[in-house]
């Protein structure tokens, strides 16, 4: 036979070699059973149905509002409604940083991590706490304006309130679905059907994804109802499709995380007497085959014979690799089990893994030891096990790094943050919603000049940030892009010294800064500063006038995306200026801008059609 074949023959051999590994771990009985009594059943109302909302928020990825207050922050979903059934946009409810796909199209726009399965699409997280555990038969979430971003509801086994803390902690998917675009931005009441699971549950986590959204979605309670008892289920059965068996696999990672430790760990296969055509096939054309299968693919793959388990233990399969959507079952074994393959891993994702105990310090310590060399990019985000010793080990062992996503690693200590000056090789650092402190933050820029993306978002423990600006201008002359989301005390004196020194910034959100005032031209500074402008955003700056407006047309032709919420003192006839001159504008925020009716934004839309610009409303 020719060693020359279609790429479907190949693909078709794998799928086989798949089945059959399926069919000798499992009888077609015993799946049937399971999925019978898992998917398709019907509890006897034997229990009184318990009726609560959230005690507590427990934790988050991300929120619009200030740590300081209550406005649009994730706390606000503890308790009784509080606009429900009301629609609109109020700053009682609960909201996400990010909507849309916006964030997707600036310059600080990170590259998506490959082999990502398709079935895991989250974007944010909350996990909130009950005060009872119990066994759950429906979930209510109720969402004030624009929903349909929540795509998943997961259960814990643990309890957040008892004192002795269980040795393994359980995660269960109670729904799951890709995300859906929803007509309107009216409020609804969200009832999906959810999956019987075999534990009571206090701690529940929503998953969500807003990429389909024309604006920020926001949430006002969580409802969980439940029973004490476990309910008694009956036997009726259905046809089981076989997709669904997949996709319900990926989810609990039957075949994946679960296993990956034993899995990988396997040094004795059965004998064949040969490999099959794969034996015709060049080593390079077998792994570019293999570079489109998830990780758990490459464990399934790895069992089937000697010459594809040396494959799928090739470190060339490592060198971008992403644990995040499997972040409930990673721990300190499954790191012990990669790391011979990860020797030559350069981007790294463990974001939202390692909680609950699940990573420890020596753990997480051990495999950077290894594997840290070569990192160019670690995504640590919403890593609460990080501690001053891992961000010790991560400035040790990764001499090459050039990205650390810290966002939301809200347990690291503020002196911890000292250690980050010694990698000077960074061009991205995300600080969001972290304890960094004034000095240290001095340091990593004094020693951290080729830093071109820096996020300090709703940092609140800095004290002087036009001291901060100051030290950019005159350190991160490559700086592209800055989050200031929510400093509370930069003036026009820090921005004129950050117009001055960071002349290539491409990106800057001074969103609710309330210290910055249009009367002392700091806005008309930066737009003659900085030409490359092509996002801006001014959230909520009340001040900000026609002069910025004109300034900005005049200046800064290459504008994407400008976000002016808020302000009092736009008119129309800027507007119009601003749209002209910048033809690539894409995305205009004008909501709660008094002199913007609903009048003036349809005739914008008429006009400059290639234009998003949204106006939010209140009822």
């Amino acid at each position: 036979m020719s060693p020359v074949f279609p790429m479907l023959t190949v693909l078709s051999m794998f799928y086989y070699m798949c089945l059959r590994r399926r069919a000798r771990t499992a009888t077609r009985g015993e799946m049937n059973s399971r999925r019978a009594i898992e998917s398709n059943t019907r509890a006897l109302p034997i229990n009184v149905e318990i009726v609560q909302y959230a005690k507590e928020v427990l934790d988050f990825s991300s929120h619009y509002g200030s740590e300081n207050s209550m406005s649009y922050t994730m706390w606000n979903l503890a308790g009784i409604p509080n606009v429900y059934p009301s629609s609109g946009d109020f700053t009682q409810t609960a909201v996400f940083r990010t909507y849309g796909t916006w964030w997707d199209r600036c310059p600080s726009a990170r590259l998506p991590f490959k082999r990502t399965p398709s079935t895991f699409c989250s974007q944010d997280y909350v996990e909130l706490a009950f005060e009872e555990p119990v066994y759950p038969t429906a979930v209510h979430i109720l969402e004030t304006y624009h929903p349909g971003a929540v795509v998943r509801i997961l259960a814990c086994s643990a309890n957040p309130y008892s004192q002795n803390p269980p040795a393994e902690v359980r995660w269960e998917i109670l729904w799951s679905e890709a995300p859906t675009k929803v007509n309107g931005p009216q409020a609804r009441q969200f009832t999906p059907c959810i999956k019987q699971i075999n534990f009571p549950t206090n701690l529940i986590r929503l998953e969500v994804n807003s990429s389909l959204l024309d604006y920020y979605t926001e949430l006002d309670a969580v409802v969980l109802h439940g029973v004490k008892e476990r309910p008694v289920l009956s036997l009726k059965t259905s046809m089981i499709d076989m997709n669904d068996i997949d996709e319900d696999e990926e989810e609990k990672f039957g075949c994946g995380m679960d296993t990956l430790n034993k899995q990988f760990s396997i040094v004795t296969l059965r004998e064949w007497p040969t490999n099959g055509y794969f034996d015709k096939l060049p080593y390079e054309l077998i792994q570019l085959i293999l570079g489109h299968l998830t990780v758990p693919d490459l464990c399934r793959l790895a069992q089937t014979c000697k010459l594809l388990y040396q494959h799928c233990c090739d470190p060339l399969q490592y060198i971008h690799l992403s644990l995040q959507p499997y972040w409930a079952r990673i721990n300190d074994t499954s790191l012990e089990y990669l790391q011979s393959r990860c020797t030559l891993i350069q981007w790294l994702n463990l974001s939202w893994t390692g909680n609950r105990g699940a990573i420890s310090v020596s753990g997480f310590s051990r495999f950077l030891k290894v594997c840290g060399s070569e990192l160019v990019r670690l995504e640590l985000s919403c890593g609460h096990f990080l501690n001053e010793t891992c961000l010790e080990v991560i400035t040790e062992m990764c001499p090459n790094l050039q990205e650390l996503n810290l966002s939301s690693c809200d347990k690291i200590p503020p002196q911890a943050f000292n250690h980050i000056a010694k990698v000077g090789s960074l061009k991205r650092l995300i600080l969001y919603r972290t304890k960094v402190e004034q000095t240290a933050l001095l340091s990593i820029l004094n020693f951290c000049s080729e830093l071109q993306h820096l996020s300090l978002g709703s940092c609140v423990m800095i004290e002087d940030y036009d001291l901060i600006a100051s030290m950019m201008g005159a350190k991160c002359k490559k700086l592209r892009s800055l989050d200031l989301w929510r400093c509370k005390n930069i003036t026009e004196s820090g921005i004129a010294e950050l117009a001055s020194g960071c002349q290539l910034l491409e990106e800057l959100d001074l969103g609710w800064c309330p210290t910055l005032q249009s009367s002392t031209g700091c806005f008309t500074n930066l737009a003659r500063k900085l030409p490359n402008l092509q996002k801006l955003f001014l959230t909520a700056n009340r001040s900000v006038c026609d002069t910025d407006i004109e300034e900005l047309a005049a200046n800064c032709t290459h504008l994407r995306q400008l976000d002016i919420l808020g302000t009092r003192m736009v008119s129309p006839a800027s507007l119009r200026k601003l749209l002209e001159s910048c033809k690539d504008l894409s995305l205009l925020d004008v909501s709660f801008c008094s002199q913007i009716d609903n009048r003036v934004v349809l005739e914008l839309n008429a006009n400059f059609p290639n234009v998003f610009i949204k106006k939010s409303f209140t009822q």
